[in-house]
């Protein structure tokens, strides 16, 4: 399959939201018919921080974006000397291309963007009933460096240095 990762633009709003929809009632994923929403894709889009994976005919295979939650910036489990840290968030594979290795595609994207724009390290937030997405992350080397809870759910906080 030939794929590439690019920014999103504005033509692609419709069918990320799609993508975030299909994933709602997924095992572990604790998204609803609220969040994400077309809200979270347009604060994504104005600050150049949402990013596709699209094939060869310009379907949407997969997304991810750079996030600013002040929640989880001031979680006090973040390593100091790692500052400042870039959140990637967000993260859809479309159901019938998962556990191919397009999230850890999408990651390493995500993490090449935050280094070029001058980040030191990379944090995020797994839901801790998300084994799939455990598994996937201990292969990246990611440390968990807390756990916290947020937004109803309890998460485990993963932090990489970007070098």
């Amino acid at each position: 399959m030939n794929t590439r990762i690019t920014k999103a633009t504005s033509q692609d709003k419709q069918i990320i939201l799609a993508l975030y929809q299909s994933q709602i009632g997924s095992e572990c994923c604790p998204w609803d018919e609220e969040y994400p929403s077309m809200e979270e894709i347009e604060y994504d889009l104005s600050r150049e921080s949402l990013f596709v994976m699209k094939n060869e005919d310009d379907a949407i295979l997969a997304a991810i974006s750079i996030d600013q939650d002040e929640e989880v910036e001031k979680l006090s489990c973040w390593t100091k000397a790692l500052s400042p840290g870039g959140e990637l968030s967000r993260l859809a594979v479309a159901k019938n291309l998962q556990n191919r290795g397009i999230a850890r595609q999408m990651l390493q994207y995500g993490m090449e963007i935050l280094k070029e724009r001058g980040y030191k390290s990379v944090h995020f937030l797994v839901n801790k009933a998300n084994q799939k997405a455990i598994r996937s992350y201990s292969h990246m080397n990611f440390s968990v460096v807390g756990e916290c809870f947020l937004y109803e759910q309890p998460f485990f906080c993963y932090e990489k240095a970007l070098s």
